[in-house]
C-alpha cells in the first residue's frame, strides 16, 4: 500500500468516526429533547423555583378557667432586595440610605448608623437581593419598622422581605411546664400535650413559592404565601393556674429544706379525674430543682405505706380482720427477713389503731396469716383492681406498673407476699397510686385521670373528653366506710395527727416511708428513703385527692414529716380559694325581731351590705325608708323631684354631699355623724348653686 493510500485511508477513517459521532450527538439531543425533555425541563424549574411548607401557627392550650399555658407569637426576619423597583435609581437609593441607617441604629441600638450605613451600600454594590437585616423582630416592632425611610414605600418598591416565623412561648414560663411538654421533629418521643397533641395542634402547612438567586439563596417570589397555613387546633386542659402555683411553690420549698433529690405532687379533682395541678423537680444543683422528668407518670418505685390501703381493703372485704380485729405491733419475723416497725412497739392495737401508727408489722403478719395457703387470692384482689395496668393516660411516658403473683419466677411463697402487704415487692407510680385513693373518695368508682377536656378549633368544640371508669365499685358500701373511717383517723389520731390536721376541715389520708433500692447495688448500698403522704379533702364531702412523694431527702425521711407539711400546705391553699366547698351561708329572715340599724342612703350599698349579712331584701314596698316585715326587709331606692332640695335627713354625710351635689346645691357642714337637720326643708324650690348648711349629730 502506498503513501497515498495510507493517509486517504486514515482521512476516511477519522472522518468517520466524526460522523457517527455527530449522529450519537444528534440521538442523544432528540432523546433528550422529547424522551425526557419534560423531566429536565421540572428539575430546571425546580432549581431555579420551587415551594416550601410554611408551618402553621400552632394551636393555643388554655388552663381550666381559659387562662394562656401556650401559645404561638409571630416572629419576623426581616432581608431586604437591592435592586427594588421603589430604588432602582440611584439617586433615589443613596438620597434615603443614611436616613434609613440612622433610624436601624437608633432603633436597633447594636451598630452605629455609618455602620448600617456601609452595609447598605456594600450589599447595593454586589446587587444583593436578600441582604439579612434582622431576625427574631416581634409584631410590634415590625409596625414601627415599615414607617423607615426607603421600607415605608411600598410593599414592593422599598424592598422589604418579610419572613414570617412562629415562636412557642409559655405565658406562665415554668408553671406546669413539663405537663405542657413541647414537640420537637429532632426528639423521637413526645413530650406532655404539646408532644400527644400534636395532630391537633400543628394544623396545616402552606406553600410559599421561593426563587434561588445567587449564591445559592432561596427568597420569596411573593410577599405572602401561595397557600396559607391553617392555624392547629386550641386543647382546653385540666390544669388550674392557681392551684398549679400553689403545688409547685409547696413542693419546691420542701425539696430545698430537705435537700431531697427529686419529688412530686399531684392534684386531681375526685369526682371528674381532672388533674388540677402536678409538679415535678429534680435536683440540679444545691439549693436548685427543675422539671427535667416527670415523675407523677413515669417514676416507678415501690410506694411504700401508702400501698398499705389496698391490703387493709382486701382483708376488710374478704372479712379477714375488722377494725377492732387486735393484732401485735413492733417486730414480724419471716424465713430469712424481720420486718421492723420504725417507730417501735406499741404493743397489742386494734387494726384500726395498727393502721393509723402505720404498722409494718401488723399488716404484714395479718396479709401473710390470712393468705399464707392461696396467696393469688390475695393479688387476684390487686388484679381485679387493674393495679398492674397502665391507666392509660392523655400525655405519653406513663410506666408500667409492676406488680407480682404466685406465677412469677421471681416469686418468694416465704417473703414476697407479706412484704407486698406493706408496699415492698412492687413498682407504681405517684400518680397510679394517687388514682387508687380517688376511688376510696369516689365512693369505690375508680377512674383514670384526664389532663385535657376538649379540643377547639375556631371557637367550637372537635372533641371532649370524660374520665374513663376502670373499675365501678372497688369494694362493698360496707368496707369503702371502713377504709374511709381508718384514714380520716389516719389525721386525728395517727401519723397526721400533729402535721395534717386542721380543725377547720376534714382530712382523710396515709402516710408513707420506704426504702428505695440504689439502682442495681440493691438496699444495703446506701440507705436512700421515699416520702410520701396520700389522701383526700374534704373528708365529709371529698372534692380533690392529692399525693406528695418526696425522694432521697437528708434531713428527716419519715412520709408524714417530710411529705405531710406539702399535703397540708396544698390542701389548706385549695380549700380557702376554693368557694364551691364552702356551704352557703344560711339566709337570715327578719320578721318581728330587731331590724339591723342601717341610715338612709344608697340602695345598692344597702343591699350589697344586707347580702354579705344574709338578710334576706324584700323589694315590694313603696315607702321610701325600711320597713320590718316578716318576709324581709322591703326597700326602695329615695327619689327627688328636679328642680326641688332634697331630704337627706337620716343619710351619712358622705351620701348626703352626694345627693346635694347631683341636685346642684353648696352645702356646709356642722357636728358629726348623721345629718339631724338641713337649712332648707326638703322639697323646697330654691336656685340651684345656693348654699346648704347640713347640722350632723
Amino acid at each position: 500500500m502506498n503513501i497515498r493510500t495510507n493517509i486517504l485511508l486514515r482521512v476516511y477513517l477519522a472522518f468517520g468516526l466524526i460522523v457517527v459521532l455527530a449522529f450519537a450527538v444528534f440521538f442523544k439531543l432528540c432523546y433528550l429533547q422529547f424522551a425526557q425533555g419534560k423531566k429536565w425541563k421540572a428539575m430546571a424549574d425546580s432549581l431555579s423555583t420551587r415551594y416550601v411548607n410554611i408551618d402553621a401557627a400552632r394551636g393555643n392550650i388554655f388552663a381550666v378557667d381559659g387562662s394562656l399555658l401556650a401559645t404561638s407569637v409571630p416572629e419576623y426576619e426581616l432581608h431586604m432586595d437591592m435592586l427594588a423597583g421603589g430604588i432602582a435609581d440611584d439617586d433615589v437609593f443613596y438620597e434615603k440610605v443614611d436616613s434609613l441607617a440612622m433610624k436601624m441604629s437608633q432603633f436597633f441600638g447594636d451598630k452605629s448608623a455609618r455602620e448600617y450605613s456601609m452595609i447598605l451600600r456594600d450589599a447595593r454594590k454586589d446587587s444583593l437581593r436578600y441582604q439579612l437585616i434582622r431576625r427574631k423582630v416581634s409584631y410590634q416592632d415590625l409596625k414601627k419598622i415599615r414607617k423607615f425611610p426607603i421600607f415605608n414605600m411600598g410593599r414592593y418598591k422599598g424592598g422589604l422581605i418579610i419572613v414570617q416565623q412562629n415562636k412557642r412561648i409559655l405565658p406562665f414560663r415554668s408553671l406546669a411546664a413539663r405537663t405542657i411538654g413541647y414537640s420537637n421533629k429532632n426528639v423521637k418521643n413526645p413530650v406532655g400535650l404539646e408532644g400527644a397533641y400534636a395532630s391537633y395542634i400543628e394544623g396545616e402547612s402552606g406553600k410559599r413559592l421561593m426563587q434561588r438567586i445567587a449564591g445559592g439563596v432561596w427568597m420569596p417570589v411573593n410577599q405572602e404565601e401561595e397557600i396559607a397555613p391553617k392555624e392547629g387546633a386550641d386543647i382546653i386542659s385540666t390544669i388550674d393556674v392557681n392551684f398549679q402555683d400553689v403545688v409547685q411553690n409547696a413542693l419546691l420549698k420542701q425539696l430545698i429544706k430537705s435537700d431531697a433529690h427529686h419529688g412530686a405532687a399531684i392534684l386531681m379533682e375526685v369526682a371528674t379525674g381532672e388533674v388540677r395541678a402536678v409538679a415535678n423537680y429534680s435536683k440540679v444543683a444545691p439549693g436548685e430543682y427543675q422539671e427535667k422528668f416527670n415523675y407523677a407518670i413515669a417514676g416507678n418505685q415501690d410506694p411504700g405505706s401508702t400501698f398499705k390501703i389496698a391490703s387493709y381493703l382486701a382483708l376488710l372485704e374478704d372479712k379477714m380482720v375488722d377494725t377492732s380485729t387486735l393484732v401485735g405491733t413492733g417486730t414480724y419475723k419471716i424465713p430469712g427477713h424481720t420486718i421492723k416497725d420504725s417507730h417501735g412497739s406499741i404493743g397489742v392495737v386494734t387494726v384500726k389503731k395498727a393502721f393509723e401508727e402505720s404498722s409494718n408489722a401488723a399488716v404484714a403478719y395479718l396479709v401473710n396469716k390470712s393468705y399464707k395457703e392461696d396467696q393469688s387470692k390475695f393479688t387476684d384482689h390487686l388484679y381485679d383492681w387493674h393495679l398492674n395496668e397502665k391507666l392509660g393516660l392523655q400525655i405519653p411516658g406513663e410506666a408500667q406498673p409492676v406488680v407480682k403473683n404466685p406465677k412469677n419466677t421471681s416469686w418468694n411463697k416465704n417473703m414476697t407476699l407479706p412484704q407486698m402487704a406493706y408496699g415492698y415487692e412492687m413498682q407504681l407510680t405517684p400518680l397510679k397510686m394517687l388514682s387508687f385513693y380517688n376511688a376510696i373518695a369516689n365512693n369505690g368508682k375508680y377512674i383514670a385521670p384526664i389532663f385535657v377536656k376538649e379540643i377547639r378549633r375556631l371557637g367550637n368544640p372537635v372533641e371532649q373528653f370524660k374520665a374513663r371508669v376502670i373499675n365501678d365499685k372497688i369494694c362493698s358500701d360496707v368496707t369503702l366506710k371502713k377504709m374511709q373511717e381508718m384514714m380520716e383517723g389516719v389525721i386525728t389520731e395517727g401519723t397526721g395527727k400533729n402535721i395534717i390536721y386542721n380543725p377547720l376541715y376534714r382530712i382523710a389520708g396515709k402516710s408513707g416511708t420506704a426504702q428505695v433500692a440504689d439502682a442495681n447495688k440493691g438496699y444495703k448500698a446506701r440507705r436512700q428513703y421515699q416520702a410520701s403522704f396520700a389522701g383526700y379533702f374534704p373528708a365529709d364531702k371529698p372534692k380533690y385527692s392529692l399525693i406528695v412523694v418526696i425522694n432521697d431527702p437528708k434531713n428527716g425521711y419519715y412520709g408524714a414529716l417530710v411529705a405531710g407539711p406539702v399535703f397540708r400546705e396544698i390542701a389548706d391553699k385549695v380549700y380557702s380559694s376554693d368557694l364551691e366547698m364552702h356551704q352557703n351561708l344560711p339566709s337570715h329572715y327578719v320578721g318581728n325581731t330587731q331590724m339591723p340599724q342601717i341610715k338612709t342612703g344608697n340602695l345598692k350599698a344597702v343591699q350589697q351590705v344586707y347580702q354579705k349579712l344574709g338578710v334576706k331584701p324584700l323589694y315590694a314596698s313603696n315607702t321610701p325608708r325600711t320597713a320590718d316585715t316578716s318576709n324581709g326587709i322591703a326597700s326602695q331606692e329615695i327619689k327627688f323631684k328636679q328642680g326641688t332640695v332634697p331630704s337627706v335627713t337620716g343619710m351619712t354625710l358622705s351620701d348626703a354631699l352626694y345627693v346635694m351635689g347631683n341636685a346642684g346645691y353648696k352645702t356646709t357642714v356642722r357636728g358629726s355623724g348623721v345629718v339631724a337637720k338641713q337649712s332648707v326643708t326638703g322639697g323646697s324650690m330654691i336656685p340651684k348653686g345656693a348654699k346648704i348648711t347640713l347640722e350632723l349629730e
